[in-house]
């Protein structure tokens, strides 16, 4: 009971200090540093295509970047979890 009190303060520690350590900078991501190192670089570099569709603000990109993880991981574990329960009827029988 001890161990699982520690464990639990832990990580529900480790959940909260990110909203306590002073952030200083910009969240833009590594697609955004890369067009500026590329354009620092290569300032006549073109890109060989346009994307398909521009969200129209940051939130909804990280928003539909969740989305996507959320749909993958579900699509990953539903599997893992079909083969385990598949050979655990079989184990059965």
């Amino acid at each position: 009971m001890k161990k699982t009190m520690l464990l639990l303060i832990c990580v529900i520690g480790l959940t909260l200090l990110p909203f306590f350590i002073p952030h200083a900078g910009d969240y833009s991501g590594s697609d955004n540093q890369a067009q500026q190192a590329i354009a620092q670089l290569a300032p006549n570099y073109k890109p060989w295509f346009a994307p398909v569709f521009e969200p129209a603000s940051s939130e909804i990109e990280s928003l539909l970047f969740t989305l996507q993880g959320s749909i993958g991981s579900a699509i990953v574990f539903y599997i893992l979890g079909y083969y385990r329960g598949k050979r655990a009827a079989h184990a059965d029988h």
